[in-house]
């Protein structure tokens, strides 16, 4: 429980909770629009609460990204040659349509970092991790103490560079207990106050997964307490998915 393992898309509720909180403090506006943090952006009519809600109309990846480590070369300069042509890259206005983007958190993230005049990684721990009293999440554990998946004959594989542009989309290490202290801290403690809009919903379910190349992870909590997390290592995560609700339902009907 003490080894770092890649949460990858669960690093979007981190991001998402940290919009809500910036929100909240006055720091700044769900409504907001993008152009007001990040001034390259075109007048798109985005907002950090469609990029939040995945409803900008921005692709799910990068163009031109790679399959062998999709996200090496997506670093900031990246991302703000990128701003510019919004407007050409939407593929339809915003708040028209859901379309699952990882682009557009790590422009969110980008955006919220600007506004804070800080790192992602120091806004989010000010913001979300230190008032949860999480410390084990981050975005370059100790190698020693990385829990990383293995190849042909047992040798460790080297995971997807994700600490870029990328990191507040998918980028976050945590240990288990600390992935399992997010789930219930922020979802069925409700720490700080109703639930980010990073979580997806599916009736009484709030949930959301993650897949690296090597890794994936389910989390998930429903409104009368019973909540799961499922972390694995060269498993797909369809059926990393399908655990998780499964685990759920059969607490339900064990109770």
């Amino acid at each position: 429980m003490d080894r770092f393992v890649e949460i990858g898309s669960l690093t979007k509720v981190v991001t998402g909770t940290a919009l809500a909180r910036m929100a909240t403090s006055g720091v700044v506006g769900l409504d907001d629009p993008l152009e007001r943090w990040l001034p390259a952006t075109p007048r798109t009519g985005i907002t950090l609460l469609h990029l939040a809600q995945h409803t900008s109309g921005l692709p799910r990846l990068p163009p031109r990204v790679s399959r062998r480590d999709p996200y090496a070369t997506f670093d900031r300069r990246a991302v703000h040659r990128l701003l510019s042509r919004l407007d050409a890259i939407a593929a339809r206005p915003p708040g028209r349509q859901e379309e699952y983007s990882n682009l557009g958190y790590a422009i969110l993230g980008e955006a919220l970092a600007t506004a804070a005049g800080t790192t992602y990684e120091e806004l989010v721990t000010e913001y979300v991790l230190r008032p949860l009293d999480i410390a084990e999440v981050t975005a370059n554990p100790d190698p020693s103490r990385r829990l990383p998946a293995t190849g042909r004959f047992g040798r460790s594989r080297r995971p997807w560079t994700m600490h870029g542009a990328i990191l507040p989309a998918g980028g976050l290490w945590a240990t288990p207990r600390a992935a399992a202290d997010l789930v219930v801290r922020l979802l069925v403690e409700r720490r700080l106050g109703d639930p980010a809009p990073s979580w997806q919903t599916a009736d009484t379910l709030r949930w959301h997964n993650g897949a690296t190349r090597d890794a994936s992870v389910f989390a998930g909590a429903t409104d009368d307490g019973r909540w799961v997390l499922i972390h694995r290592l060269n498993g797909a995560p369809e059926e990393t998915d399908q655990a998780g609700v499964a685990l759920l339902k059969r607490r339900r009907t064990a109770s």
